[in-house]
């Protein structure tokens, strides 16, 4: 056996080497993390990076070679030569691919650690089956081999972990990359010279150890082949994985794209809705170019809804939409704002060109639509208001256009009107000035709750109350909903207006609850607006943990319109409402689709009939008859029956004979303050039979 010599200079150079090339993987490497959205840009890099990588192992491998001082003559198989870089370089390229993730799980780390630590030892050991001595053999000591392909492994484990521990608490990144390059470089210099020791030179002549030199030769070419089949297989899962995780990437992104798409436009026309005329908005207002704002109302479309159903209904606002897009230019945008309300918005728009485009468009509009085999005609009333001149934001040029339009409408319908601040005015001075005043009641605190009592039709005991809004103005004094509520809701007040409700009427049912004061349930009406409002779900739940209330105390109240204008999303909410333990129940039935077929499929508690069905039931015996097949039917699917607007005994007794369970209106009590009602209470108390 001959004993093996080093020369030292060539070692620190090798050292030096394998720094650099570590070094320009590292740089790669880090431009494929910031170009992370690039895919063809990834791959270039990670190839690159891997490159770079393996050169360090393969130009190392030649380096250490040349610090032994070698017996004899000797020549290398370049094949096996060539093999070996291109192990060390797929199993690199894959390591950078593991370790340079956007999220580096333990697993990743794992799997790029062996890969590495195999590239290492794989073109160690087959770079060392292609050197051939002349009159020497080499004989492996297993041992030291599996040490130097563990230390291989540890050691790359060590330095992709360090480098990310590196990257994520410094934000010098020069040093990250050094530090790696450092760590890589000593464990690829490591791993060569152990697996050097790993090796023992004899001379051919020695022929007592030709035995051992056939098995030795033997169990190298055997770890070889393992290390490569080991290197391509865990190489073929990565590459699978990867395959799986692009294609789910490719899911999610899609999938995001979708929702982003849907949360601002219009599900049924695929118009842009408020949420994108919002942000298209604080884009147009930079300039000081004057645009037009159309506010676009169709007349009597409940009517057509009423009359061919509300899918016809459907269908001829899809065809409006298609037929309105043909004669759009580049400059104009249109909005669906809810309904059957659309907004056109007409950049640099002089106002002959605006008063053109209304015409224009009430004649587009006018036009018959065929449907299912059914011509209908429909007209639109237009209101204009135009930027700057009219308002300097969007809630102040929507609500001018809206007042614009509703005086279209008092004109009669199917024509357009520009607005006019003497004209409003003058139709409805205090309401514009109640808008105006609304952003700065929400600020102040300026609400109040109201509560009127419901009772039952038995004993007229109280079995809960409703919440109502009152504004304490500070001019025109105590103000009740039908005063600022449309406002509220062109505005978008009504959002904050609506939560602000919630969280009084929780607070009170808490402080209620905590003095044994039995008014509940306590119910709260939402708006549209807010039935829809992505955060509903997570602001109750917020509530519930803040004041510790039991949700059964609390009842949610939602409109028949609400609850009809999207059915299938009305289930959901509703299922999603009454899993939190909350009562819900549908208000004003009876006033726009009254749909009976729809309430087995909702999941509600009570059934709040509107006043409408009620003034003339002493009357009208038709009525009675609607009335008591209602209530009927409502029992029967285990609904609570509330009439509202009761105001005389004849109609509470009227209501009792045909089965109604609990009655509301000014006959038993008004809305109160929480203190009247409270006293109230306690004058008028009873005990259910």
């Amino acid at each position: 056996m001959v004993l093996i010599h080093y020369d030292l200079n060539m070692v620190i150079y090798s050292f030096i080497v394998a720094i650099f090339f570590c070094y320009l993987s590292a740089l790669l490497a880090d431009q494929f993390l910031f170009n992370n959205h690039q895919q063809k840009k990834n791959k270039i890099f990670i190839l690159l990076s891997g490159l770079f990588l393996g050169l360090a192992v393969w130009v190392t491998f030649f380096l250490s070679i040349s610090a032994i001082q070698i017996p004899g003559n000797y020549h290398f198989d370049y094949a096996l030569i060539l093999v070996a870089f291109l192990i060390t370089f797929i199993a690199s390229a894959f390591a950078v691919w593991s370790t340079t993730q956007y999220t580096l799980t333990s697993i990743r780390l794992i799997f790029g650690s062996i890969l590495m630590g195999l590239g290492i030892s794989g073109m160690y050991y087959i770079g060392l089956m292609g050197l051939f001595i002349e009159h020497y053999a080499m004989v492996y000591q297993p041992q030291l081999m599996v040490l130097a392909t563990l230390v291989a492994i540890l050691g790359a484990g060590f330095s992709f972990g360090l480098a990310i521990q590196y990257k994520n608490k410094s934000k010098n990144q020069k040093k990250t990359q050094l530090i790696f390059s450092i760590m890589m470089a000593l464990n690829i210099i490591g791993m060569h010279y152990i697996g050097m020791h790993s090796v023992s030179f004899y001379r051919d002549l020695n022929y007592k150890y030709n035995f051992v030199l056939s098995t030795n030769h033997n169990f190298i070419l055997f770890t070889v082949i393992l290390i490569s089949i080991l290197i391509f297989l865990v190489s073929g899962i990565i590459a699978f994985l990867e395959q799986r995780l692009e294609e789910r990437n490719r899911q999610l992104s899609k999938a995001n794209t979708d929702l982003a798409h849907q949360a601002i436009h219009d599900s049924l026309t695929k118009l842009p809705n408020r949420l994108y005329l919002s942000e298209y908005a604080q884009k147009l207002f930079t300039s000081s170019q004057q645009s037009a704002f159309l506010f676009i109302d169709l007349d009597r479309f409940k009517a057509i809804n009423d009359v061919f159903g509300h899918h016809i209904g459907d269908r001829l606002l899809i065809q409006l939409v298609n037929r309105i897009h043909k004669y759009l230019n580049k400059n104009e945008q249109l909005f669906r704002l809810g309904g059957d309300q659309f907004l056109l918005v007409i950049e640099h728009a002089m106002p002959e060109l605006a008063m053109k485009k209304a015409e224009h468009l009430q004649q587009i509009i006018l036009e018959r639509f065929l449907i299912e085999g059914k011509e209908i005609t429909i007209s639109a009333s237009i209101g204009i208001a135009f930027l700057n001149e009219h308002g300097k934001d969007l809630q102040e040029l929507v609500m001018n256009a809206d007042l614009a339009m509703l005086n279209a409408k008092e004109q009669g319908r199917n024509t357009y009107t520009v607005f006019n601040y003497s004209d409003a005015l003058l139709q409805s001075q205090l309401q514009t000035k109640l808008i105006n005043d609304l952003y700065k009641a929400v600020e102040e605190d300026q609400f109040i709750l109201f509560y009127q009592p419901k009772f039952t039709t038995k004993s007229h005991c109280i079995c809960g109350v409703e919440a109502l809004i009152r504004w304490q103005h500070v001019s025109h004094g105590l103000l009740t909903p039908n005063m600022f509520l449309k406002g509220a809701e062109s505005t978008g007040v009504i959002i904050q207006m609506g939560y602000w409700v919630l969280e009084e009427a929780i607070k009170q049912i808490q402080k209620w609850e905590l003095s044994h004061t039995n008014l509940f349930p306590v119910a709260v009406n939402l708006s549209v607006v807010q039935f829809e409002h992505k955060e509903l779900f997570i602001t109750l739940e917020q509530l519930f943990e803040k004041y510790k209330i039991d949700p059964s105390h609390l009842t949610i109240e939602i409109t028949e319109s609400t609850a009809m204008q999207n059915i299938e999303m009305s289930i959901l909410r509703f299922e999603r409402l009454h899993q939190m333990g909350l009562n819900l129940a549908v208000d004003d039935f009876g006033t726009g689709y009254s749909s009976l077929l729809y309430l087995k499929d909702l999941a509600i508690d009570e059934l709040k009939i509107d006043r409408a069905f009620i003034h003339d039931i002493e009357n009208n015996k038709k009525s009675e008859i609607i009335l008591e097949s209602i209530i009927n039917l409502a029992t029967r699917l285990g609904l609570t029956v509330t009439v509202e607007g009761v105001e005389t005994l004849m109609q509470a007794d009227k209501l009792t004979q045909l089965g109604c369970q609990q009655l509301q209106g000014f006959l038993f009590g008004k809305p109160m303050p929480v203190k009247e009602i409270e006293q109230w209470k306690n004058d008028h108390d009873c005990i259910e039979n």
